[in-house]
């Protein structure tokens, strides 16, 4: 029987976990283990936050009340040494032990910094954490040269922070069109062009080298004959999970803490959610997935688990970003559609991109349009046929089309 209940790390997927097991009835002792103050939402990192009109408490997963309300013990401040499931206990860095019946790694991931010359300069900074957007803040002033080497959705929201803040902007990627994959060629070049249309001066290419010079930084980039100058460099490359403390503790770990659909590991009595777990489904270990709703979804289910109840219904995978005053959301795998269609126009205030496979929606991607989404959501899930006459029709209301 589950009594002591442990999570370590306070991200969107840690503190989902919390709740969904107190809203599922769980009455036994459970504590949350952060290294910050506090929990805070990380994607206003790379926009509000990093841009001053938030604070970090306005950035809050959860007020300070709620933790009271819902008698969940909040040990801030605070990092774990090692898990020790044999025992029972999680041990923190300070030599105290905590007794847990279970264990939740929500340890999230670091950014990830690759083998470039020149890459540890103070003046090439990377952006996950709230203290990495206080360092990188006051480098974005007026006038600022500033180089963004990744344009997936971290690199070009930093991208539109900056320029927007006054920074002169240049966002570098090796990919000619960056989230093709994710929201469809059309509508991913029709995006990565807004960059240049806010200017932002974008390229194709890749950074080789970075050189420190004490007042600026020079990155030589392939293919050009020179390199160029700027004052900052962001890097927004990719994430690697964190998994020091599983394979400390002997869990399996193959790039991602590994977990099965009830989010538990090789080691019952601990369980992995967000973006450090990667599931192992029918014997074939999938991709992790790091978006804010799946960890989300990770924390229902390992409640679920751990309270004995059955598992969340899935759904549709689902990520939004935004940039340059434009909010774009994304459902299901454009990747996976034989065929798009387009609703409304790429002029238009709000449009969407709808992608199909077999007469049915797969997946989804829309500018402005949050409606379009919730409904492709709903007919992906429910694999509601699709009449592309009315599906392109923007005076056609997308509840109709529900019905089937």
């Amino acid at each position: 029987m589950t009594e002591r209940v442990v999570i370590v790390g306070g991200g969107i997927a840690g503190v989902s976990t919390a709740g969904a097991l107190r809203a599922g009835g769980f009455n036994g002792d459970l504590t949350l283990v952060d290294a910050g103050e506090f929990p805070y939402d990380r994607p206003p990192l790379s926009k509000e936050f990093l841009a001053g009109t938030k604070d970090i408490k306005q950035i809050a997963l959860q007020s300070p009340q709620w933790y009271d309300d819902q008698c969940i013990r909040l040990v801030n401040r605070t990092a774990v040494g090692a898990l020790r499931p044999r025992d029972g206990k999680v041990e923190l860095a300070d030599g105290t032990l905590l007794p847990a019946d279970r264990v939740v790694l929500a340890t999230g991931g670091g950014a990830a910094r690759p083998p470039i010359p020149g890459i540890d300069s103070e003046r090439v900074h990377v952006l996950r954490s709230a203290d990495d957007a206080d360092r990188l803040r006051p480098a974005l002033v007026a006038g600022a040269r500033v180089l963004v080497v990744g344009a997936g959705l971290i690199g070009a929201e930093v991208a539109s922070t900056a320029v927007h803040l006054g920074c002169e902007v240049t966002l570098v990627d090796p990919v000619a069109t960056p989230l093709a994959v994710a929201l469809g060629p059309e509508l991913a070049t029709w995006l990565h062009e807004l960059h240049q249309r806010h200017g932002v001066t974008t390229a194709q290419a890749a950074v080789e080298s970075f050189t420190d010079r004490g007042d600026a930084i020079e990155v030589r980039l392939a293919g050009a004959t020179e390199p160029q100058v700027f004052d900052v460099v962001v890097l927004g490359v990719g994430m690697v999970p964190n998994t020091e403390l599983a394979a400390l503790a002997g869990l399996e770990v193959d790039r991602g803490i590994v977990v099965d659909t009830g989010q538990v590991t090789s080691n019952p009595a601990v369980l992995a959610v967000g973006d450090p777990a990667r599931t192992r489904d029918g014997g074939v270990l999938l991709p992790r997935t790091e978006h804010w709703e799946a960890a989300q979804h990770d924390g229902a289910r390992a409640a679920a688990t751990i309270l004995g109840t059955p598992a969340p219904a899935p759904a549709a995978s689902w990520f939004w970003t935004d940039r340059h005053g434009r909010h774009v959301e994304a459902v299901g795998h454009m990747d996976a559609a034989e065929q798009t269609v387009l609703r409304g126009s790429f002029d238009d205030t709000a449009f969407s991109v709808f992608g199909l496979r077999d007469g049915l929606v797969v997946a989804a991607a829309a500018v402005d349009d949050s409606s379009a989404v919730r409904a492709a959501r709903r007919m992906i899930d429910r694999r509601i046929a699709a009449d592309v006459g009315r599906l392109s029709d923007p005076s056609v209301n997308l509840r109709s089309l529900l019905r089937g």
